[in-house]
């Protein structure tokens, strides 16, 4: 009897790791069922069948994504025909909604039941899509609680499965024992720069970052820079912006991996938008957010997007808890103004991460409850 086949496809290192969530979730109950399609390095560690390589679909923006727009339309043809010819039992989009929509649409119009694991952010922008997510998808999960009144109106059918990162974060060590377990200082001041895991995003961010560490070590003497890498790529890239510059040494400490280390030991965060915002909230850490886009990117942005914030914990809080600096206003000396703030303010600090608590008390779940709400999608594929 060959063994159960689940089709997915994970398009940057967070679906990675929610991929590999999900394959651990349903072998629980599918011990041998075989998992396939696009994803990264843990889904392959766990097993996972790559067909093609997760980098080629994590552009970000809109000029990016158009100059690579013919290899990533190529590479979702190729993957359709191989799953409508070795049509697997259940297929999960994992984010990448400009990507999965799409192939999900195909394969639900060809009887392949399909699900899709993180909502767009139809909440902030292109609202329309609910219409395309109601004809391609089969059950919608939703990492944040606020998003399943949305689908409920809209009648698709959504399952609230919780973060779970809230569920592994929650048992992370905390600063003191992280400090010693890389042999940091107890009482150093610590600022962590995560400025992206995408190529893209580096290029764009790497000297940002630098600029700002400048500034932070003009105004912090003695503070010391943990940089966390994704990649040897993406070091790369920052390492060159490191080398343009002609001021004097900064204390940086750079990482391969570890995120969630450097977060953990850090007194303040500086960010880009995105997944990590929600991992330093997870881990309780204050933080400055930031990003920057090509402007083609940003002027149609700005017409489209209708939410107040862009940074996830101000979105889960409904408010502007954390500072956001973006585009212009994206300066070396504006974040570096906002992180020294955040360093000399114990006070500020503490309320932060009594609010980033009962975040994380609202988005732990149970981890069973993802194989919950897809195993009966499987029930009926098989009946």
């Amino acid at each position: 009897m060959e063994p159960l086949t689940i089709g997915m496809v994970a398009g940057e290192p967070s679906g990675d790791a929610l991929g590999l969530h999900l394959i651990q979730a349903l072998r629980r109950h599918l011990p041998r069922a075989r998992f396939t399609g696009i994803g990264g390095p843990r889904m392959t560690a766990a097993g996972f069948e790559a067909l093609f390589p997760m980098e080629k679909l994590a552009v970000m923006g809109i000029a990016e994504v158009l100059r690579h727009f013919p290899e990533i339309a190529s590479i979702r043809r190729r993957l359709a025909a191989h799953f409508l010819r070795e049509r697997p039992r259940l297929f999960i989009g994992i984010d990448a909604p400009d990507f999965n929509l799409g192939l999900e649409l195909k394969l639900r119009s060809a009887g392949v039941p399909t699900a899709h694991y993180v909502s767009p952010t139809i909440w902030a922008w292109r609202a329309g899509r609910i219409r395309t997510i109601r004809r391609a998808v089969s059950k919608m999960l939703v990492l944040f609680p606020f998003e399943t009144a949305l689908y409920e109106r809209a009648q698709v059918p959504v399952a609230y499965v919780g973060h779970p990162l809230a569920d592994e974060l929650a048992r992370f060590p905390g600063a003191a024992a992280v400090r010693e377990q890389l042999r940091l200082p107890a009482a150093a001041r610590i600022v962590a720069l995560l400025p992206g895991s995408r190529l893209t995003e580096l290029k764009r961010m790497a000297g940002l970052f630098v600029g700002a560490a400048e500034k932070i070590a003009e105004a912090v003497p003695g503070v010391q820079f943990l940089v966390p890498f994704a990649s040897r790529e993406t070091r790369e890239i920052f390492e060159a912006a490191l080398y343009r510059r002609t001021e004097g040494e900064l204390n940086m400490s750079m990482m391969f991996g570890h995120a969630h280390e450097a977060m953990a030991a850090a007194d303040v965060v500086l960010v880009a938008s995105g997944t990590a915002t929600l991992e330093a909230a997870l881990l309780k850490r204050p933080m400055v957010i930031t990003y920057k886009v090509a402007p083609l990117t940003a002027l149609v942005s700005r017409a489209l997007v209708h939410a107040p914030c862009a940074g996830l914990p101000n979105i889960l809080a409904g408010e502007f808890i954390v500072p956001e600096f973006l585009q212009d206003e994206a300066t070396p000396e504006n974040l570096a103004q906002a992180v020294t703030n955040l360093l000399f303010d114990a006070v500020t600090r503490q309320r932060l991460e009594a609010r980033f608590a009962k975040m994380i008390s609202e988005l732990r779940q149970d981890t069973a409850g993802v194989a919950a709400a897809l195993l009966p999608l499987l029930d009926a594929a098989s009946a």
